[in-house]
């Protein structure tokens, strides 16, 4: 378990240190993604644009929650890289709000170029991107922490549960 825990820090941090490498769980995210612009939508056309971004860092952020809950501490820490990966994969898309550069699924509108635009705050993308990359770095680090510290103290039958 540990060293399955210092692979995903190393993994993790390489990928928050250079974000645009891309990161396995991409192909997973973007589905998820465009889930939540349907879940979403049903609740108006601002939620609709956000929940992209809402969905994509809910779920995992659920999953997390749920091995929590059940008190399978490595399992809810190795989930909560994927919720600190979701968010570097955010900051990537709110990074392009100016640019947009980024190719879209359908060339379909540009999500953080709506909601920054709409909310005055397009000025303001690389604070605002940064910010998200920033939490996704912290979320990262705290996986590595917990996943390290529940290496040496969870059963080891946990993993098989992954």
């Amino acid at each position: 378990k540990l060293i399955f825990a210092v692979a995903l820090t190393i993994y993790f941090l390489w990928s928050a240190y250079a974000p645009m490498q891309g990161s396995f769980l991409d192909i997973v995210d973007l589905p998820i993604h465009e889930t939540g612009h349907l879940v979403f939508g049903l609740f108006g056309e601002t939620l609709g644009m956000a929940g992209g971004t809402l969905f994509q860092l809910i779920l995992p952020a659920v999953f997390v929650g749920y091995f929590w809950w059940h008190e399978k501490f490595f399992s809810a820490a190795v989930v909560l890289f994927w919720v600190g990966q979701s968010m570097i994969n955010v900051y990537i898309y709110a990074q392009d709000a100016i640019a947009m550069q980024l190719p879209l699924v359908g060339g379909g509108m540009h999500d953080w170029n709506w909601m920054l635009t709409r909310f005055g705050l397009l000025a303001s993308t690389g604070t605002i991107a940064g910010f998200i990359r920033a939490v996704g770095t912290l979320t990262i680090i705290a996986a590595a922490v917990v996943s390290i510290f529940y290496a040496f103290h969870s059963p080891v039958e946990e993993l098989e549960e992954i």
